[in-house]
């Protein structure tokens, strides 16, 4: 018979009670398989059996899934279905490998799921944590069944978290260990003597769970700090675990456990009959679980593994999966991904309901939460207002109609907290989000309202910690309701590490850490021209709307002009402190843009940055901005390279605003960097410095720091006299990630080219490139390269060969297309992400250079295929300026032709799109436009 047309033993099963039965359903085909077959070739069709049925099961489980249903039903289907396999397995060794006619009480097995099985609910790709419960020790007979029953499972692939013990053992065993006592805590029956199973609860209860609750609680709070510490300090990253990450499921899993050891209960529902949850919070409780649910059985299903992370390249799939469309500006990825956040931040919420209750029951040691609250004395104190009291040194209400009363007050407890310098207490986060509704438009434009949070903004305490708090209650959102449309709002790339509200607060708080002189790797940067600026509330404001529009289809920035424009006079803002605030959200990209992409010693760079700035007080306000925003994009986005180019923009343009004039001229800043190398070569001669120094022209001592100075000039004295100069040098990039390769070589217009390609052919992903040529003709070109190993020995290891590879392409040793082109083959491209690629010629940004600019979808050999073109249309490379914001590279070459004249020609500007556009196609269509040219 056709197998397809075979009945399949889950036909029988009733879809409401899932797969309850198939244990008793398999007995029949088991013992038809036993009847005939003997020894190995019998053990080997069982376990066939056994593999199809949990084939099947799950499949049925993902059908079902992926038919829109529901994350947890998935989970207790695939539970119900392991529940069943195990017992089928069970009855087959007691039935027919180890068979005991009549086993003694000592001989009887228990089997019982603990930690998240325990629960369950399993995912997909989920362990399985088994308990053999025994009434005594262990007996020959008992060992061999549960040896078998684990071989079994194991040629079933399944993973298997097992222990045998007696429930004396585990009583000992979980007094002493915190973790065996959460898995305990959802220990669940699967099979055997029920009433062992009910003397092991009764064990529990009895010796471990009704000692001091705090130490349990304790442990498991300072579990979780450890665990999001791993997974990443934020809910807000971009690429979240949902399993450990905060915010996750495993918040959710510690809530519960810490809620059932306090309260006693077993299940989730009774929690509102304890008093902890609402019947609203309850639901939202249920939600939350629901959707993470959902997501992780995508997620393991989709990759086919155990994944826990929502990474880049899987985001897209899974808004797929889940059923997110376009919409309003936002892709299907950005608001799968919103969602996800602000699921994130409801779990963050019920963290906080749980420890208000735990507070109240005194379960919480204050060394674990001296960050929620302080000590358990109960002191009630006025405060300044006498709407609210100071209750466990923490700002809380004085009664529960406090913000109906007067609004103003949900504005004005946030306030009190930042002045007077005191947490707030859960009590009264919760009564805020409770009054969510009170924030209307009367109070929108209220004076004293906007006064208020404008202090708040302004504040030299708290900013970023009272701000947070305002966004994670509701507050902030229906307060200012533009900040609200991008609440846990992702942006799809690799560059943001954050989602847009939480990059706000952060490069808010980095404005507030600079202020405050918190920021000591970047306090020298900003130390000299913060305290210079005029309007600090102006830039404040300005800093904390740069992003505000993101997801909106016009330009952002744009967009964002037109929210503060609206805002500024509600805040009290006059019309040119409105404009000036408009002015720095439109130009807050534009600071960034001129120092990483244009040539910064070329008169029209600075002229023109400066026409678009027009005063000095601009320009300190947004060198500040720029530098905070980039700060608060991801730890080290800020580096050396970047501060010292900002820094350089800034004198430079502030000479041209100043008439001339500036703090630190051009000629004095080369000086002072001069003088600092020569104070850091004492061994050298006075001539033999002077000699150098002329070497190198002021646009290397403006933007290069001391320390690649001093690299260099070590690496330039070695080669004195050489015939053939050439020299490689390798050093790891910790603040970056990268790994730093400085090549010293004659210049000459296919180079770049060359070390690019000896890149590409190496396997590494060029991120950022320095371009200096020496006066007697020497390139001097650092480039900075992806990391691809964790140790750093093996990552110098593998940046020497390329460096030596790059060092016998440029001897001619090696032909650096050819080894691009083997490595093309094995490149895997960054299917995830779909970046427009874009190419600008232009003659107005440098007298002397055509400039190009290239943008488009970052990969391996890019620089290389792009500098190669470059010189296949004849064209010489005087400068490069090579970025990449995470998946995105943008970069500019300023070039002539072979004459050393511009590119004026519209034909060529034509030919060099032509040609540079040509780079990013698939390979497929390159090969197809070829053949069709050639036919």
């Amino acid at each position: 018979m056709d197998q397809a047309l075979t009945p399949s033993i889950f036909d029988r099963f009733e879809p409401a009670s899932g797969f309850l039965g198939l244990r008793a359903a398999l007995a029949a085909p088991i013992a038809q398989i036993c009847k005939v077959e003997k020894g190995h070739a019998r053990r080997t069709a069982v376990v066939d059996l056994f593999r199809s049925i949990l084939a099947e099961g799950r499949a049925r489980a993902r059908a079902g899934l992926e038919a829109r249903g529901s994350g947890l039903a998935c989970a207790r289907l695939i539970s119900q279905l392991e529940d069943e396999l195990i017992g089928a397995i069970y009855d087959y060794v007691v039935a027919y490998v180890y068979p005991a006619d009549n086993p003694t009480f000592a001989e009887r097995l228990t089997i019982v799921a603990v930690g998240g099985y325990g629960r369950g609910m399993l995912a997909p790709g989920s362990d399985i944590d088994l308990l053999f419960l025994l009434p005594y020790k262990q007996t020959p007979w008992g060992e061999s069944v549960v040896e078998a029953i684990l071989y079994v499972l194991w040629d079933l692939r399944q993973k298997v978290g097992h222990a045998t013990r007696s429930v004396a053992e585990c009583m000992r065993q979980a007094r002493a260990d915190m973790t065996i006592r959460t898995t305990l805590l959802e220990a669940r029956f699967i099979l055997g003597s029920a009433e062992l199973f009910t003397e092991l609860q009764d064990a529990f209860d009895r010796e471990v769970a009704r000692s001091d609750a705090r130490e349990f609680v304790a442990a498991k709070l300072a579990e979780r700090d450890t665990r999001v510490r791993r997974a990443g300090a934020s809910r807000y990253l971009v690429e979240p675990n949902v399993k450990e990450g905060k915010g996750g499921l495993r918040d959710l899993n510690t809530l519960f456990w810490i809620s059932k050891y306090v309260y006693r209960v077993r299940d989730v529902e009774e929690l509102v009959a304890a008093g902890l949850f609402t019947s609203a919070e309850l639901s939202l409780f249920e939600r939350c679980e629901e959707f993470l649910w959902r997501v992780r059985c995508h997620l393991h299903f989709a990759t086919g593994r155990a994944e826990e992370r929502i990474s880049f390249d899987i985001q897209p799939l899974m808004a797929q999966r889940l059923g997110y469309h376009d919409r309003a500006g936002l892709s299907r990825v950005e608001r799968f991904m919103k969602h996800y956040f602000l699921v994130a931040k409801d779990v963050g919420d019920l963290t906080a309901i749980v420890c208000a209750a735990l507070e109240e029951k005194q379960a919480k040691p204050r060394a674990i939460f001296e960050r929620f609250m302080q000590p358990f004395r109960r002191r009630r104190a006025r405060a300044p207002h006498g709407d609210f009291i100071i209750a466990h040194d923490r700002i809380s209400v004085a009664d529960e109609n406090v913000f109906h009363r007067d609004p103003v007050n949900i504005i004005r407890l946030f306030w009190m907290a930042d002045h007077h310098g005191l947490p707030l207490h859960p009590d009264a986060l919760r009564a805020v989000t409770l009054s969510l509704r009170e924030i209307d438009a009367d109070l929108r434009a209220d004076k004293e309202a906007n006064r208020l949070f404008l202090e708040i903004l302004l504040s030299r305490n708290m900013t970023e910690i009272i701000l947070r708090r305002m966004n994670e209650t509701g507050v902030l959102g229906r307060f200012i309701p533009d900040f609200g449309r991008i609440v846990a709002m992702m942006q799809f790339n690799m560059y943001h590490h954050y989602t847009v509200d939480e990059h706000l607060l952060r490069a808010v708080g980095a404005l507030s850490d600079l202020e405050a002189g918190r920021l000591p790797e970047h306090q020298q940067l900003v130390g000299e021209i913060l305290p210079t600026i005029v309007n600090r509330k102006v830039l404040y404001l300005g800093l904390f709307l740069h992003d505000i529009a993101k997801g909106r289809k016009e330009d952002h920035s744009i967009a964002g002009k037109e929210v503060a424009r609206t805002l500024c006079p509600r805040l009290g803002f006059t019309p040119g402190e409105t404009e000036t605030v408009a002015w720095l959200v439109e130009h807050h990209l534009t600071m960034s843009t001129y120092a990483q992409s244009r040539d910064l010693s070329d008169r029209v760079t600075i002229e023109s940055f400066a026409a678009i700035v027009q005063t000095v007080e601009r320009l300190k306000m947004l060198f500040v901005l720029t530098v905070c925003d980039i700060n608060a994009v991801g730890p080290g986005v800020l580096d050396t390279w970047k501060s010292q180019l900002l820094r350089v923009l800034y004198w430079e343009t502030e000479v041209v605003l100043g008439g001339g004039h500036s703090s630190a001229d051009r000629k004095s800043r080369v000086a002072a960097a001069v003088a600092e190398l020569r104070a850091a070569l004492p061994d050298w001669s006075d001539e033999k410095f002077e000699t150098y120094a002329k070497r190198h022209y002021p646009a290397y001592w403006l933007k290069v720091d001391v320390a690649r100075k001093l690299r260099h000039a070590h690496m330039l004295e070695k080669l004195a006299g050489a015939t053939t100069p050439l020299a490689t040098a390798v050093e790891l990039d910790r603040t970056r990630g990268a790994v730093e390769l400085t090549v010293i070589a004659p210049d000459h217009r296919r180079l770049l080219s060359i070390i690019a390609g000896g890149c590409a052919a190496s396997g590494a992903n060029i991120v950022d490139a320095h371009i200096f040529t020496t006066a007697d003709g020497l390139a001097l070109d650092t480039i900075f390269f992806s990391r691809a190993f964790d140790f750093d020995e093996d990552e110098l290891r593998r940046a020497r060969r390329i460096a030596d590879f790059i060092a016998k392409a440029l001897s001619g040793e090696v032909i650096v297309s050819d080894a691009v082109q083997a490595r093309a083959k094995q490149q895997q491209p960054l299917a995830a992400f779909n970046v427009a690629p874009e190419v600008v010629v232009d003659n107005s940004l440098s007298n002397v250079y055509t400039v190009i600019e290239v943008s488009g979808l970052d990969r391996e050999g890019l620089l290389f295929e792009l500098t190669n073109a470059i010189s296949r249309l004849n064209l010489n490379i005087a400068s490069a300026h090579i970025v990449t914001f995470g998946e995105r590279a943008v970069d500019a070459f300023y070039v002539t032709d072979l004459t050393g004249a511009k590119i004026v020609s519209p034909q060529r500007h034509a030919a060099i799109k032509r040609a540079l556009l040509e780079v990013f196609e698939p390979p497929a269509e390159k090969r197809a436009e070829k053949a069709q040219s050639v036919g």
